[in-house]
């Protein structure tokens, strides 16, 4: 497997862990931090930075 498909699935797993982490603890977070549809809120954030340390445990991990 060629590095940019490795990147491609490693970011796919990240981002899927990521959001599902984020939306099943979603309604215990502060609602600054819950997410409203078709908004750029702080729950889009949160999101984010989830993803992101999903991503960084994979890289860590290989």
């Amino acid at each position: 497997m060629d590095s940019m498909s490795r990147s491609f699935w490693q970011s796919l797993v990240a981002v899927v862990a990521g959001n599902a982490i984020y939306f099943s603890v979603e309604r215990y977070l502060p609602p600054r931090a819950q997410h409203h549809l078709y908004q750029v809120d702080w729950g889009l954030a949160v999101d984010f930075w989830i993803c992101l340390v999903c991503y960084g445990l994979l890289r860590m991990i290989r």
